[in-house]
């Protein structure tokens, strides 16, 4: 069959592979259009294993809540090049695993994969990704929060930077999720270690005390005033590394406790953190 510049066109529309690429892949198929797809797809799979030692640290970071605020779902996706991180394609992608897991049962990659989404799986999306672009593209992390409460999400300005944030919240409005809001915004801009003090392991704290007065006594302090500093730098460490204890970002004169507070008034309950996933590009 003659393979005409109408249907390698057709196919590249279809595909995003390149013109050579498609020619090939016609030749080989005959002309039969799903073949060459098929066969494209392949290809695109192929390659990824030769792209396996090159770096791939571009991406987006997604965090996603279900409507009833049961399920939400972090992920990170990454790319060689800004330059495909931007793309709208890849953003597309990105989006359908986020949809999946949070539409799904799914709880790895390989039942992700297999999640049909039309006409074919997120596996055949995900060959036709890497035959588009030639890039090493891949879910490197992804996280799960069934929630008996709200949950809030905060996606930072160009998708390097999200977070999630569980609360025990069952009633809340507009004004109390604003302000659980700009919790999550606090998580992204402060990076805490903890939710609050009880959370930091005794290991941790010990050995933070030991090289606050290991530092003291190098400074020419006696023991005894060596320790009183090290309990006040540990004060220090609370409100630094535990959210609850971090100055608010909007209003320094708060903590977040305090806020926390204000959403319990808001909403009638005793509002607490459960838990916490902050996801930076790259980490």
């Amino acid at each position: 069959m003659s393979i005409t510049p109408q249907m390698v066109k057709d196919l590249r529309d279809k595909t995003g592979a390149g013109m050579a690429d498609c020619k090939k892949a016609l030749d080989e198929a005959q002309g039969d259009m799903q073949e060459a797809v098929e066969i494209l797809r392949k290809r695109g799979a192929a390659s990824a294993a030769k792209r396996a030692d090159r770096s791939a640290n571009e991406g987006i970071v997604i965090a996603k809540t279900s409507a009833d605020g049961s399920k939400s779902v972090i992920l990170e996706v990454n790319c060689e090049t800004d330059f495909v991180a931007r793309n709208e394609e890849f953003v597309k992608y990105a989006d359908e695993l986020a949809n999946a897991l949070l539409n799904s049962d799914a709880k790895d990659e390989e039942s992700l994969m297999a999640i049909n989404i039309g006409d074919k799986t997120l596996g055949d999306l995900h060959n036709e990704i890497l035959a588009k672009f030639s890039e090493k593209i891949g879910l490197k992390r992804f996280e799960i929060i069934q929630a008996n409460g709200f949950v809030a999400d905060y996606i930072h300005a160009g998708n390097r930077l999200g977070v999630l944030l569980e609360t025990n919240i069952n009633n809340a409005a507009d004004e109390a999720k604003a302000l659980l809001r700009d919790v999550a915004m606090q998580i992204a801009a402060m990076n805490p270690a903890y939710v609050k003090r009880e959370d930091v392991q005794t290991d941790a704290l010990e050995k933070e005390i030991e090289i606050y007065r290991d530092k003291a006594i190098q400074e020419g302090k006696n023991p005894e005033i060596a320790d009183r500093i090290a309990k006040g730098q540990i004060e220090k460490f609370y409100q630094e590394q535990c959210l609850l204890e971090q100055s608010f970002v909007k209003d320094s004169k708060k903590t977040v406790k305090d806020i926390l507070a204000e959403i319990g008034k808001l909403t009638g309950e005793s509002a607490s953190v459960i838990s916490f996933r902050r996801y930076f590009l790259g980490e």
